[in-house]
């Protein structure tokens, strides 16, 4: 049985560590270009009015300079326009030196008026996205650092009326949290750019004050819709290398009418297309030059301030984060176009495919596609050009002159930018006034470039493929060839579009010739959220796409695509299979941060059993040994399940209602807006999130199982550095306290907990049983290397089932001195088992408190009480029990009958709660670990 539990445990171990590397290393290295500093960056502080610094004390604000710009903005007389940068989760206001110091570069090589003045703040690193009571408190200090930082330019003549807002991770929220306030005018911010911000919900939700936070933050932004439309918001996550903030959570949920508010991931960003993790995010080159390039257009230069048209943000945020046309924002589509090119520069093409190889020399040339006779048969034209000069360079004709046409009409604006080349793809039935469509090959500075070009049928080049099933275990392939005739392909991957999806397609490509070939570009594209990647690959080759999703789709009209931009008269072979480490690196990035409500509730199963076992046998098993036996995953899930199904009924939801009871939690692997905190919306979310909860629960023993083996070697190690200190011990009752002690402690980490921080007092108590964890492991080493221990007597138990007097432990010899019996040894070692699983447990509560704790101690030197305090008073019931079981023993439960059996029935019910109430509220383990603590210290003295 031991064998098996092991084998058991390390498979589980391999599971894990399988979805870990996935998660943290699957996804290759970080390709961000680094951003530097050309001249030593400062950070000027600004001077705050003495009310708010005295309420902020650990707050400030900075501005940004570098070498002669940094002197010249000394006595902060600013003319820029204003750009505010807020640091995330323990983030420091230096990270906005890439972003300072890349706007002050571009504003002097244009050699103009227009420049940024770059600030940011000093939140003192707080961890704000384990601890939320502080996020008020930063929002209330931004209001305050907006409305000092537009003081600064009241002398000016053209001032300011408004700050843009540029927050990293946690300070993206914030940035949104100010329209939350009583006071705020929302005209001081019209544009926010968040990075790798989540939105949608805190990563881990630790403490109520952080829920609280995001709820306010959605109803204002829900509710008051229609009032803040002409604020725009960009949202940008990070990708797959950001395991922290998985990018799902960065979209923003909004009016799909509302074109203002707008998301998208790093690797769909023109230019970039790259992922970054949580902190490159901030110094990454290629984002931080589309935001620098973005704000520049936003400036008008009149004013030399940001634009308060909401329309113009919106056109130059789709520039450079979306598709990247070819025509500048702003820039005349509608104006009809002439060309002054000799006729012999015209060609008209009169074949379906069109391929141009620019040649060295300079020249104009134009290539003609007549639409008269193709309307019919054809639905698209495409075009691609390895040219990444970013200029006009398709036309549809309306004014034809024999062979050359007078009068177009620039049709460029629908390029879009590609890693390898820009490509164009127009709707032929939308062009019922052009007669023919121009393609511009010129090259007058003499650039080698291709032009590859074709009319399309949709339908001859979307096919649709099913995807293999998650469970086939990447046995079952879905394969298909493509004899490219084409440039464009698209893949319609039927029922793929759930997170927990991923697949390994492998696409080979097979060519006759590779002379002037561009590269292929493999695009997944996601409609229901902008999350495109790409993968770049020469001819011939073979290619491996990990195809995963961030966000499920919220409807049943989609599925992903994979878009093959192919070279002609090639084969290409895609076949798809599921891919099992991707799962689990999907499943560990979604669901990975509810791993402790499974720690938890495989630890309290652990001491049912091992409760069970004291019941029977008078003998608690090891924490090892009762894994096998607890874990009985049916008794979990089948009671979730069936509240699930009762909450359907209209009955149950009105007295569900009626009750107060809160909302089922539902793993995060839906939509944020399908995990309602309503009732009635969280029953219509899918119950096949329940099929990876067994998962959890076996990835949560694993950390349970090789958790508390290592804890137990952590204890026998420093119990030999600590034996020295001691007197050797052979009593079971050693490391106890007396009743008076027991009461003096208890009222003294109270007062401790109300005076400075509950996880403080958590963390004392915490120590103080693990304290009798080694005096007891110390005791069991002396017992068993005594040599002179009498043989244990029949099982002498009274009645009642429990071990007899101390007495029957003991043997007379002739000279009246007692000796110790093997039974003694056996009371040491159960009351080591018992006690080492409490302090795992007692370990795992303190640990969820810590966030707190880590708050409290960085702002010691601010405030010795820490409030809000999301301990207090739930920690006064926690923190009795925890004095209370140091005196517990094996014996004082098998005394307890009542209790005991009490104790038994109600464990399994706690760890139900736990699965139903606690994935999306992580504080309430807490809640259930106190309960349960407080059963087990009524049945020691009840």
């Amino acid at each position: 049985m031991r064998l098996a539990v092991y084998v058991f445990g390390g498979f589980a171990l391999g599971l894990l560590l399988v979805g870990l590397r996935e998660l943290l290393f699957g996804f290759g290295e970080n390709r961000c270009s680094m951003t530097y500093m050309f001249e030593y960056p400062e950070y000027r502080r600004v001077q705050l009015p003495k009310r708010v610094a005295r309420q902020y004390p650990s707050y400030g604000l900075y501005l940004y300079g570098e070498g002669v710009y940094a002197q010249e903005t000394r006595g902060l007389k600013l003319t820029g326009a204003p750009v505010l940068f807020l640091p995330g989760n323990a983030g420091s206001y230096k990270q906005a030196r890439s972003l300072g110091s890349v706007a002050l570069r571009k504003a002097e090589n244009l050699d103009g008026p227009i420049h940024m003045n770059v600030f940011t703040i000093d939140f003192n690193e707080e961890l704000v996205a384990l601890y939320g009571g502080s996020l008020r408190r930063q929002t209330q200090f931004l209001h305050e650092s907006i409305k000092a930082i537009l003081r600064l330019y009241k002398d000016r003549p053209d001032p300011p009326r408004s700050v843009v807002l540029v927050g990293h991770s946690m300070g993206g929220v914030v940035a949104r949290a100010l329209f939350t306030l009583a006071r705020f005018n929302p005209g001081l911010v019209s544009l926010i750019i968040t990075q790798a911000s989540p939105h949608q919900a805190p990563v881990l939700s630790l403490d109520p004050y952080i829920l609280e936070f995001y709820s306010a933050v959605r109803h204002r932004w829900a509710t008051n819709a229609e009032d803040l439309r002409n604020v725009t918001v960009l949202s940008v996550g990070g990708g797959y290398l950001d395991f922290q903030v998985r990018s799902g959570l960065t979209a923003l949920s909004c009016p799909i009418n509302d074109l203002n508010k707008m998301s998208v991931v790093a690797t769909a960003v023109p230019r970039t297309w790259v992922s970054t993790d949580h902190i490159s995010i901030v110094w990454c080159k290629e984002l931080v030059l589309a935001t620098v390039r973005a704000f520049f257009d936003l400036i008008e230069p009149e004013t030399g301030q940001f634009t308060e048209s909401p329309e113009k943000r919106m056109s130059v945020l789709n520039y450079h984060f979306f598709r990247h046309p070819v025509l500048h924002p702003g820039g005349a589509q509608d104006d009809p176009v002439t060309f002054s090119a000799p006729p012999e520069a015209w060609k008209e093409v009169n074949t379906l495919r069109l391929f141009y190889s620019a040649p060295k020399e300079a020249q104009v040339i134009y290539f003609l596609f007549a639409l008269s006779s193709r309307r019919k048969a054809y639905s698209h034209f495409h075009c691609r050009s390895n040219n990444m000069e970013m200029t006009s360079w398709l036309y549809g004709c309306t004014q034809m002159s024999g062979s050359i046409c007078v009068q177009a009409v620039d049709l460029s604006s629908q390029t879009e930018l590609l890693p390898a080349y820009k490509a164009v793809t127009v709707k032929i039935s939308d062009l019922l006034s052009v007669s023919h469509l121009i393609i511009d090959a010129s090259n007058p500075s003499g650039t080698e470039f291709v032009v590859e070009c074709e009319l399309q049928r949709e339908e001859s080049l979307t096919v649709s493929v099913q995807v293999p099933h998650v469970l086939s275990f990447g046995l079952t392939v879905s394969d298909i060839s493509i004899n490219s005739s084409g440039l464009l392909h698209t893949l319609q991957l039927q029922d793929f579009h759930q997170v927990y999806q991923a697949f390994r397609i492998t696409v080979t490509s097979h060519c006759k010739t590779t002379k002037d070939r561009l590269p292929s570009v493999y695009r997944l594209r996601v409609p229901w959220f902008r999350e495109d990647s790409f993968d770049m690959a020469s001819i011939p080759s073979v290619s491996d796409i990990y195809s995963t999703l961030h966000t499920s789709r919220p409807d049943n009209a989609s599925s992903a695509l994979l878009q093959l931009h192919t070279a002609p008269n090639c084969q290409y072979k895609v076949s798809i299979r599921t891919s099992i480490p991707k799962v689990l690196g999907q499943i560990l990035r979604f669901c990975g941060p509810v791993l402790p409500v499974y720690l938890a509730v495989v630890l309290l199963l652990m001491i049912r059993a091992q409760l069970g076992s004291i019941k029977r046998s008078g003998h608690p098993s090891g924490m090892q040994e009762v894994m096998s036996k607890s874990l009985q995953l049916h008794k979990l899930e089948l009671p979730v399940l069936l509240l699930l199904l009762l909450l359907r009924q209209s009955w149950f939801q009105d007295v569900w209602s009626t009750l107060g009871l809160p909302a089922v939690d539902s793993l995060p692997l839906n939509s944020m807006e399908e995990l309602s905190h309503d009732p009635k919306a969280s029953v219509s979310v899918q119950e096949w999130p329940r099929i990876v909860s067994p998962l959890l629960c076996v990835l949560g023993s694993s950390i349970a199982f090789w958790g508390s083996t290592v804890l137990r070697v952590f204890v026998c190690f420093l119990s030999f550095f600590l034996a020295p200190l001691h007197r050797p011990s052979v009593s079971r009752d050693c490391g106890t306290l007396r009743l008076h002690s027991q009461l003096l402690l208890i009222i003294f980490l109270n007062v401790l907990g109300g005076v400075t921080c509950g996880a403080l007092a958590l963390m004392v108590s915490c120590l103080l049983h693990l304290y009798r964890v080694l005096r007891l492991q110390m005791t069991e080493r002396s017992l068993s290397h005594m040599l002179n221990l009498a043989p244990e007597k029949v099982s002498q138990k009274s009645e009642n089932g429990f071990r007899a007097s101390d007495d029957h432990s003991k043997v007379k010899e002739c000279n009246g001195s007692p000796l110790l019996t093997e039974s003694v040894l056996q009371d040491v070692r159960d009351d080591l088992q018992l006690h080492f699983s409490l302090s795992t447990l007692l370990t795992l509560t303190t640990m969820l408190s810590v966030p707190s704790l880590i708050h409290w101690r960085h702002n010691l030197r601010y405030w010795v009480h820490l409030d809000p305090d999301p301990c207090w008073p739930h920690f006064v019931p926690l923190l009795i029990s925890s004095v209370l079981l140091i005196n517990c023993n094996t014996d004082k439960l098998l005394r307890s009958k009542l209790m005991l059996n009490l104790t038994l029935h109600l464990l399994l019910p706690l760890c139900v709660g736990m699965l139903a109430f606690c994935p999306l509220h992580i504080y309430r383990v807490t809640y259930f670990l106190s309960a349960a603590l407080a059963l087990l210290a009524c049945s020691c003295y009840f």
